[in-house]
C-alpha cells in the first residue's frame, strides 16, 4: 500500500530501521570484557555463576532488575507526522 509520494513497503522499511537502531543501540549498551566479582549498585558479591553467563557483568541480578524497569528513550522518530512529535 502506497501512500502519497512513498513507495510500496516503505512504511515496513521504517519499522525495519527503527527496530534495527534498538538493536545496535542495546548491544553498545551491554557491558564486555572482564566483569565485576562485586556489585556497582549495592556491594553484594556477585555469583560466580552470573559471572560465567554474563561477560563483563557489573550489576547483581536484583539491582539489575531495578535497572531494567527503568525507562529507556531510542531518540529517534522516523513516523513523520507532526502528531507524532507531540510528545
Amino acid at each position: 500500500m502506497a501512500s502519497g509520494w512513498a513507495r510500496d513497503g516503505a512504511v515496513q522499511d521504517q519499522i525495519d530501521d527503527t527496530i534495527k537502531d534498538a538493536v545496535l543501540a542495546a548491544r553498545g549498551r551491554m557491558p564486555t570484557g572482564e566483569g565485576e566479582t562485586h556489585c556497582r549498585e549495592c556491594g553484594d558479591e556477585i555469583p560466580q555463576a552470573r559471572r560465567r553467563a554474563v561477560a563483563g557483568v557489573r550489576t547483581c541480578i536484583a539491582c539489575q532488575a531495578v535497572l531494567d524497569g527503568r525507562p529507556v528513550n531510542t531518540g529517534f522518530n522516523r513516523r513523520g507526522n507532526k502528531d507524532s512529535q507531540l510528545k
